[in-house]
């Protein structure tokens, strides 16, 4: 029987599931997180909503399997500590979404019509009409920073208001956007249009700090900030610095810790709550129900769709990664000396919509001390921090590549030079289709490659042969495709020993090579 911890306020429904399925369920949210894990070292899944799980607390628990969030920030949750010691984290997004976007327009119409400040005053005894002078939402424009779960219903809610829309998400489609009502369109102009900026991007190493003094100051005087997201997206000091003399409005739902207490952010919410976004009865409940059932469906169907800290997602075959890994090496090893300044990128086919889980492959195919099985934010931040700028081009299926995949790395200031390859998986084998120029090569990877880029003339594989012939190198595989334009030919020689580097360098003087290098992948 498999027992299941939740040491938290959730909705007694999903430990009566969970019971009525044959789990064995632990539903204390009175006992301290530390002494209740203790005291059920041997659970194997931890439901929680905004509990701290620390490495410590995971190590509290050796036979932990699963960690469900009952809702959608996780961030509460130390990930990485978690699948390096092959524990699943799992959230349960639109769980809190229509809480949390109700919440957004209960604090626009509260601020805008002086709400809580007119229930005080009329309680008090005062009759203060001309002093709370309000504002209206209807035909006034909003800008939506993260346009998932939440930002989406926020919209439809908006509807009856008649407001103009702006949103920011790289990953929302325009077909999508455009069936909203939403003009995609840059943070700095939602900044510098909008009446409304509400925030609904997670907090990460990207995002952190992101709404700074440069967004704030381009704000329209009187314009309303709304944070129900995170509190670290937000930089404070700026908006103080910023909001006295822009005369902005500011609401906010989220601090560093949802504990009691003064908060340093006081003096610059003009209404501030203590973390209801998701504190209403259908919203536990929601969160309550799909937890349980998400626990079901892992253990008893091996659904893992809403795993967070996956190192492959669903539906993603990891010979791909691998493909992208060897696709970068590759043209890594051709590039030679010169360090690459930009990655560009095209994804054929499927592959488009796993283009992110090939960051880290790629940004490992770059640096060898990297690894390629870190989360795919971690790979972007890595890329950037080295100066590496990552470019996801958007690619012509037309050209029924299938399920194939272009990298191309260029160097320098004016990124004048590039190399590239394109490859596939083919027979369940990775297949190189082309490097560089050279076209229909044909390249099944794995093992020593020698690489001989040269004018094109007879007798030149020949001489390469008969070089290695003399260091009993034995040939496995030859591709010579040519690149007719340039007039230049690439002989890739598959050899059952690496070629050591004097070697490689005799034979290059021997060809007059304009690239010679050996490349070895051992899966």
């Amino acid at each position: 029987m498999r027992k299941v911890l939740i040491p938290t306020k959730l909705d007694k429904f999903a430990a009566t599931m969970l019971s009525d399925r044959g789990y064995q369920v632990v539903l204390d949210a009175a006992t301290p997180l530390d002494e209740l894990v203790k005291a059920n070292s041997d659970a194997e899944v931890l439901i929680v909503r905004s509990e701290k799980i620390t490495p410590e607390i995971i190590d509290l628990l050796p036979n932990l399997k699963l960690i469900v969030r009952a809702g959608a920030g996780y961030n509460t949750i130390d990930i990485k500590y978690a699948r390096k010691h092959d524990i699943d984290v799992m959230n349960t997004p639109g769980a809190n979404s229509n809480a949390v976007a109700e919440e957004v327009i209960a604090m626009m119409l509260a601020v805008c019509r002086h709400v809580v400040a007119g229930d005080i005053s009329t309680r008090r005894g005062d009759w203060e009409k001309s002093k709370f002078m309000g504002r209206e939402l209807t035909g006034k424009t909003i800008g939506i920073l993260g346009l998932g779960h939440i930002g989406q219903l926020l919209v439809k809610r908006l509807a009856g208001f008649e407001m103009k829309v702006l949103g920011y998400d790289p990953m929302l489609s325009p077909a999508l956007a455009d069936k909203l009502g939403v003009e995609l369109t840059t943070v700095e102009h939602i900044f510098e249009e909008s009446d409304f900026i509400s925030l609904h991007i997670p907090e990460n190493d990207e995002t952190r700090g992101m709404i700074n003094r440069r967004l704030l100051e381009l704000m329209k005087p009187g314009a309303m900030l709304l944070n129900c997201a995170r509190a670290g997206i937000l930089n404070e000091a700026d908006l103080r610095a910023v909001k006295a003399e822009k005369k902005i409005y500011f609401c906010n739902d989220v601090y560093p810790k949802d504990v009691a207490g003064e908060k340093p952010i006081a003096d610059i919410c003009d209404l501030m709550l203590p973390h209801l976004g998701a504190n209403t009865f259908e919203a536990n409940f929601v969160a309550a129900k799909r937890a349980a059932e998400q626990t079901i469906a892992y253990f008893e169907q091996g659904i893992t769709n809403c795993v967070v800290n996956k190192a492959l997602p669903d539906g993603l075959d990891a010979k791909y990664q691998k493909l992208a890994y060897v696709l970068t090496s590759l043209t890594n090893a051709y590039l030679g000396k010169e360090n690459p300044t930009r990655v560009e990128t095209s994804f054929y086919g499927d592959l488009a919509k796993y283009a992110k889980w090939m960051t880290p492959p790629i940004a490992a195919g770059i640096a060898a001390e990297f690894a390629p099985d870190t989360t795919p934010s971690d790979a972007e931040h890595y890329l950037s921090d080295a100066g590496i700028e990552l470019v996801n081009r958007e690619v012509d299926n037309n050209k029924h590549y299938g399920e194939a995949m272009t990298i191309d790395l260029f160097v320098g200031g004016n990124l004048i030079y590039k190399a590239g390859a394109r490859g596939t998986i083919t027979e369940n084998n990775l297949m190189i289709s082309r490097l560089n120029d050279f076209d229909q090569l044909y390249l099944e990877p794995t093992g020593h490659h020698l690489f001989v880029e040269y004018k094109d003339e007879p007798g030149v594989i020949g001489r390469i042969a008969g070089i290695l012939g003399e260091k009993n190198i034995n040939i496995v595989d030859i591709r010579a495709p040519q690149d007719l334009k340039s007039g230049l030919s690439l002989t890739v020689v598959k050899t059952n020993v690496e070629v050591p580097e004097m070697l490689v360098e005799k034979i290059r003087e021997a060809v007059n090579a304009s690239k010679a290098f050996q490349f070895t992948y051992l899966p």
